[in-house]
C-alpha cells in the first residue's frame, strides 16, 4: 500500500513538473512568435507604402495605355465584316486571333451566329398522294419500292428542298434495301455539286453536309474522297450551315479519324463550341464596352461599343495580349504582372477600367530582396531561439525523467524486497512455532520441520545474495573472486543447492576445460536459469541441463517445456524488473530480477547469454563463457 502510494504521488508530482516545464516553454515561444510576425507585417507595410509613393504614377499610365487598347479593340470589332453574313463575321474575327470565340448578334440582342436552329417550316408534302405512297411503302417494309417512288418525286419536284428531301429518302430506302453502292453513287450526283449542294431542309440544315457524312459512313475509311469534300465544307463559312448541325458534323469527323491526323483538326472548333455553351447557358447577354467574367470557368466576355458582338477570351490569351505592354515599358529591374487575383507581398497594383476585377501589378526585386532579407533575418533570430529554448527544456525533461525513473526502480525494490523476505521469514516462524508448541520433540518430525527450515534460509540466502548483487549492478561494482574452475563442480554445487526441490537431467561433456570465473556467481546464475525454468513450468515438467564445449568456449544450456516465451518478448526479459507473465509471477515468486543479474555476471566473466523460445514449447537459455587453454598452461609447466 505504501508503495502504491508513493508511487502515484511521484507520478503526480513528475507530471506536474512536466506541465510547469511546458508553460515556461510555451509562453516565451508564442510571445516571440507573436512579435516576429508583427515584425514581419510592419515590414511589409512599410515596403509596401515606400513601393506605393515610388512606382504608382508609371504603374497608372500603363493601365490607362492598356484601358485605351480596349477602346480600340471595341471599335475594332464594330468595323469588321459588316457586310458579311454572321456565320463569315465569326469565321474571320476567330481565325484573326482577336478573341478565342465570338458571338455575332443581331439588333435585337439575340445570337444571329452561333444561333439556336430556326423552328422547322410545316411540311407540304402531308397531304401529297404521291408522298402519302412512298411513305407507305417506306414503312411498311419494301424499302426497294420506296426508294423509286422518292427518286421519282425528286425528278419531278421543282423545289430544291423538297427536291432534296425526296433525293435524301430515297438514298435513305436504298440503303435500308441493301443497295448500298446505288446510294453512294447517288449522294455523288445529287450532293456533291449541282443544285442541290446548298439546299436545306424544313429544319434549316443543309442536306448535302448530313448526305457526305452518311456516304463516309456507308464507304467506311477505304475513301477519304467524300470525307476530304465534308472537311472543306464544314470550315467553309459561306455555307449557311447551322451551327448545331455544324458543330455536330465536326464531332463525327474527329471521331472517324485519330487526333494526328489533319482532318481531325478544325481551326474554329473550340471556337464553336466555347460561344454554344455560353449561348446554352443564357450567359450570351450583351454588356457594356468592358472585359467582364462570364461565369465559366476563366472565359472573359468583351461586349463592343455597338453591342452586336461580343468577343469571349480566356485567361491566358487576355495575359498575352496584355504582355506586349509590359515589352513597350523599360522595366529597369521591375516584375509586372497582369492577373485577376488581389497581389500578395510587396507588389503594388492598379485598377482597370476596362478590366473591372484585374490587377496590374508591379514589384521591384531590390525593395522585395531588401524586404525577404529583413523577413530571413527575423526568422533566424526566432529560430535560433526557439531551438535554444527547445533543447533546454528536453534537456530538463530528461534529467526530470531519469530522475523519476530512478525513484520508480527504488519504489519498486523496496516493495519487492518486502514482499520477497517476508515470505521465507513467515513460513521459518511458522515451523519453529510449531515445533515448539509441542510437549515432546519428535525425532522424525523435528527433524522434517528443521529440513524446510533449511530449505526456506537457503532461499532467504538466495534472495539476498540476489539484492546484493543487483546493489552491485546499480553501484557498477562487479568485483568477482575468480579462479580456475571446472564446470562439473559449478553443476554440481548448483544441483546441491536445488536439493530435492524438483528433478534436473544432467548431461556433461566429458574433459571439458575450466573456465576462469567465480564459483559462487556461476552458481547463483545457474540457479537463477534452473528456478526460472521450475517456475514457468507445470507439474509434468522435465528440464534439462546440458553443458558441452564448442569453439573454445564452454556452453551451459538450462532447456525446459514450460510456457515459453514470445518473440516480441525475448529481447527484453534481461531488463531489471521485467516479468512475462506478471500474475504467474506472483503466484511463484519474485521480482524479475533473475535473469538481470545472470546477464550482469555472465557479461562480467567475458561470456554471452541468449535464449530460444516459442510460445508453448518452452525455452533454452544458453550461457556461453571463454574456457581456459589448459594446453598452453601444460606447455609453460613442461618448460618451467
Amino acid at each position: 500500500m505504501l508503495s502504491r502510494f508513493q508511487f502515484d504521488s511521484s507520478g503526480r508530482a513528475f507530471r506536474f513538473v512536466l506541465g510547469l516545464l511546458l508553460l515556461a516553454v510555451l509562453l516565451p515561444t508564442a510571445a516571440l512568435l507573436y512579435f516576429i510576425n508583427l515584425a514581419v507585417v510592419n515590414q511589409r507595410n512599410m515596403t509596401q507604402q515606400q513601393l506605393s509613393e515610388a512606382y504608382y504614377g508609371q504603374l497608372r499610365l500603363m493601365a490607362e495605355r492598356m484601358d485605351s487598347y480596349w477602346d480600340e479593340f471595341g471599335k475594332t470589332l464594330d468595323a469588321s465584316e459588316t457586310d458579311v453574313s454572321p456565320a463569315l463575321a465569326f469565321e474571320r474575327l476567330v481565325r484573326s486571333g482577336m478573341a478565342d470565340a465570338v458571338i455575332v448578334l443581331n439588333a435585337d440582342g439575340s445570337a444571329a451566329y452561333p444561333s439556336f436552329a430556326a423552328a422547322p417550316r410545316p411540311d407540304p408534302t402531308i397531304g401529297q398522294p404521291r408522298w402519302i405512297e412512298a411513305r407507305h411503302f417506306e414503312d411498311s417494309g419494301h424499302a426497294a419500292e420506296a426508294a423509286k417512288q422518292f427518286a421519282a418525286i425528286a425528278e419531278g419536284e421543282r423545289d430544291r428542298t423538297l427536291a432534296a428531301i425526296a433525293w435524301r429518302s430515297s438514298i435513305r430506302c436504298l440503303a435500308a434495301s441493301g443497295q448500298k453502292q446505288a446510294a453512294m453513287r447517288a449522294i455523288e450526283q445529287h450532293f456533291s455539286a449541282g443544285a442541290l449542294a446548298n439546299a436545306t431542309d424544313l429544319d434549316g440544315r443543309v442536306v448535302a453536309a448530313d448526305e457526305l457524312l452518311f456516304y463516309v459512313q456507308l464507304d467506311g475509311p477505304g475513301e477519304p474522297r467524300f470525307l476530304q469534300s465534308l472537311h472543306t465544307m464544314l470550315q467553309d463559312y459561306s455555307r449557311p450551315i447551322p451551327a448545331a448541325q455544324r458543330v455536330y458534323l465536326m464531332d463525327e469527323v474527329r471521331a472517324m479519324v485519330p487526333e494526328h491526323d489533319d482532318l481531325h483538326k478544325f481551326p474554329t472548333y473550340s471556337a464553336e463550341r466555347t460561344a454554344e455553351r455560353l449561348i446554352s447557358e443564357g450567359r450570351a447577354v450583351p454588356g457594356d464596352a468592358s472585359l467582364r467574367y462570364t461565369g465559366m470557368y476563366d472565359i472573359y466576355k468583351f461586349t463592343s461599343p455597338s453591342r452586336r458582338r461580343i468577343a469571349l477570351m480566356r485567361g491566358p490569351t487576355i495575359t498575352r495580349v496584355m504582355g506586349r505592354f509590359f515589352v513597350s515599358v523599360p522595366s529597369r529591374g521591375m516584375s509586372l504582372t497582369l492577373s485577376d487575383a488581389a497581389p500578395n507581398g510587396q507588389w503594388v497594383a492598379a485598377s482597370l477600367a476596362r478590366m473591372p476585377g484585374w490587377r496590374l501589378n508591379v514589384m521591384p526585386p531590390e525593395a522585395g530582396a531588401l524586404a525577404g532579407r529583413r523577413i530571413a533575418s527575423y526568422s533566424w533570430i526566432g529560430f535560433l531561439i526557439l531551438a535554444t529554448v527547445a533543447t533546454l527544456a528536453g534537456f530538463c525533461a530528461q534529467v526530470l525523467r531519469k530522475q523519476m525513473k530512478i525513484a520508480h526502480l527504488k519504489t519498486d525494490l523496496v516493495a519487492a524486497v518486502s514482499h520477497e523476505l517476508k515470505t521465507p521469514l513467515a513460513s521459518m516462524k511458522l515451523l519453529v512455532d510449531s515445533l515448539l508448541r509441542g510437549e515432546q520433540f519428535d525425532p522424525v518430525r523435528t527433524r522434517q520441520y528443521l529440513q524446510l527450515v533449511a530449505r526456506e534460509n537457503a532461499r532467504l540466502s538466495r534472495l539476498i545474495d540476489n539484492f546484493l548483487t543487483f546493489s552491485r549492478m546499480e553501484r557498477n561494482r562487479g568485483r568477482f573472486d575468480c579462479v580456475h574452475v571446472a564446470p562439473a563442480a559449478v553443476v554440481r554445487d548448483a544441483l546441491e543447492a536445488i536439493g530435492d526441490r524438483f528433478a534436473v537431467e544432467v548431461e556433461i561433456t566429458p574433459d571439458l576445460p575450466p573456465v576462469y570465473a567465480d564459483p559462487d556467481a556461476l552458481v547463483t546464475v545457474l540457479l537463477n536459469l534452473l528456478e526460472n525454468a521450475y517456475k514457468y513450468t507445470s507439474d509434468d515438467r522435465h528440464i534439462q541441463l546440458k553443458v558441452t564445449r564448442h569453439a573454445g568456449r564452454v556452453m551451459f544450456a538450462v532447456k525446459d517445456n514450460g510456457i515459453g516465451i514470445a518473440d516480441r518478448d525475448q529481447k527484453r526479459i534481461f531488463r531489471r524488473f521485467f516479468q512475462v507473465d506478471r500474475q504467474l509471477a506472483r503466484q511463484t515468486g519474485g521480482v524479475g530480477l533473475g535473469l538481470s543479474i545472470v546477464e550482469f555476471i555472465v557479461k562480467a566473466h567475458g561470456g554471452t547469454v541468449g535464449v530460444s523460445s516459442r510460445p508453448g514449447a518452452g525455452s533454452k537459455f544458453t550461457v556461453s563463457l571463454p574456457a581456459v587453454d589448459t594446453s598452453a598452461q601444460t606447455a609453460a609447466g613442461t618448460a618451467a
